[in-house]
């Protein structure tokens, strides 16, 4: 059998070891509402799982709105981001897919060496994929996009070419990096009315979103609000700074550890105590705009028929650009495998279906908001994708699920290394792409990935890795480059 043919038969028993990946999803309405339910999706970028009193209650950060949604509806302890930097995660959410599959593995574009090269990226959301809005606006909703996209380079990838009949504010930038950054001018492009002098970003976005829910409270709506906060460059609301000043005077404790003891490799700073004042007031003044989308939804009476979203794109920033967060217990922070880097907040309120107050610890990813919106809508996705729909979890059911996998053949920013990850049940294996190391924790009783299991449990980590491997070859997965005259670890089915 010639190589060629061989790898089509690899990728064939690949899928065949997976099967259930892929699934068409359908259905329908669950809350009793005679009217199509309407969606509001939040997605806060760089936001810790750590950095919102509801999964924190010694947060230094007031979410006070975050905060009461979760109350009115569900929090889940194991929700995940797809990868751990924020293009492949948008993708997902978008699409209902891994990033992987497309090679879009990494923050469009970074193109970042070590010890070797990264594995060739794809830095755009390809045209043919058929996005959540698509599906939607299909279906005959009104859909909205605030906030950032990064998601493409040019006019035709933006969101108002993928389904979205507005777009405020979303292009191909990954920060508010013009004008005066977080406040007014923002010299947007996508911005077309320009907002007074001094004017907070995260406010101006919010407003939009809360006019576009009164303007269509009388049809079926899907607003999806992602804010360029909490990212970088770290600029607050000088009444918000202040205020957290005199709150971080009364913290007292190291802030930073030696790497070595929280991460494993090469020295670099890690943030272990959340004082940063700036960073504080990011957080708190994104919440402030969480709250005004959420009062117009009562305002304009439709928030007993929204189902509302809110999560975040990759973990908190611990370990690189002013280091503004502690992730603590979770290992690691945005561009890192590890908890820190990938396990997000997420938090759902479904009238009628999600108990207030309740808690689910049923694993979820990004790629599963594409399906459970289609399904809460009654749209049959006829197309493949990886997600599942998470309503049995609403509910209080289990998902019948077996694996979330993870990607990341890139040197971040951050000084995450390049690997893979899979979670089955309360195991999560580790895979380093530049010498095929492999690390095995107990994520029930050791959430710090402190405790690597692989040696006491040979047969777990051969399992684990050979689901993994499987997944690599039924997404096609790309690897490190040779640099030079290193030659960097490949699976065993490429070599």
């Amino acid at each position: 059998m010639n190589n060629r043919k061989w790898r089509l038969v690899s990728r064939l028993f690949a899928i065949a070891v997976i099967a259930g990946s892929f699934v068409p999803v359908a259905g329908a309405a669950e809350n009793g509402s005679d009217k199509a339910p309407n969606f509001v999706v939040i997605l806060v970028d760089d936001l810790g799982y750590m950095d919102v009193g509801a999964n924190n209650p010694k947060c230094f950060y007031e979410t006070p709105n975050i905060d009461q949604l979760a109350k009115s509806g569900m929090r889940f302890t194991d929700g995940y981001a797809a990868n751990p930097v924020c293009s492949p995660t948008r993708y997902s959410l978008m699409t209902g897919k891994y990033p992987t599959r497309v090679q879009a593995t990494n923050f469009f574009s970074g193109k970042r060496g070590g010890k070797f090269n990264p594995a060739p990226l794809n830095n755009k959301m390809p045209l043919d994929e058929i996005t959540i809005a698509q599906a939607l606006n299909d279906k005959g909703y009104a859909t909205f996009f605030a906030g950032k996209w990064h998601l493409g380079s040019s006019e035709e990838y933006y969101p108002q070419n993928r389904g979205f009949d507005v777009n405020i504010g979303g292009y191909s930038r990954g920060g508010p990096y013009s004008g005066k950054k977080y406040f007014a001018p923002f010299e947007n492009p996508q911005i077309k009315v320009e907002s007074p002098e001094g004017d907070h970003l995260p406010a101006r976005l919010a407003r939009e979103t809360a006019s576009f829910i009164h303007a269509n409270r009388d049809k079926p709506f899907l607003a999806y609000l992602a804010f360029y906060s909490v990212h970088t460059p770290l600029m607050g609301r000088p009444d918000l700074v202040e205020k957290y000043k005199k709150k971080a005077a009364a913290i007292a404790g190291e802030e930073f550890a030696n790497e070595e003891q929280i991460i494993g490799d090469s020295p670099r700073k890690v943030r272990i105590l959340q004082k940063h004042a700036v960073y504080a007031a990011m957080v708190e003044a994104m919440d402030q705009a969480v709250g005004t989308v959420l009062q117009q939804l009562e305002d304009s009476g439709v928030a007993d028929n929204t189902v509302v979203l809110l999560t975040s794109d990759n973990g908190g920033l611990s370990t690189s650009e002013g280091s503004p967060t502690s992730n603590l217990p979770l290992r690691g922070g945005k561009g890192w495998v590890y908890e820190g880097g990938i396990r997000e907040p997420w938090i759902v309120r479904y009238p009628g279906v999600t108990k207030a107050g309740s808690e689910c610890a049923e694993p979820i990813c990004s790629i599963d908001l594409f399906p459970t919106i289609a399904a809460t809508a009654g749209i049959t996705v006829d197309h493949d994708i990886d997600g599942i729909d998470i309503r049995p979890a609403l509910k209080g059911e289990t998902l019948n699920r077996k694996s979330l996998f993870w990607h990341y053949p890139h040197y971040s920013n951050q000084g995450g290394i390049p690997g893979g990850a899979i979670r089955e049940g309360d195991f999560k294996l580790v895979e380093r792409y530049e010498d095929g190391r492999v690390h095995l924790y107990n994520l029930a009783s050791d959430i710090g990935e402190t405790n690597d299991l692989a040696a006491e449990m040979p047969q777990r980590v051969k399992q684990m890795r050979d689901r993994l491997h499987a997944w690599y070859q039924s997404v096609d997965a790309q690897f490190l480059q040779e640099k030079s005259d290193r030659v960097p670890w490949k699976p065993e089915y490429l070599r």
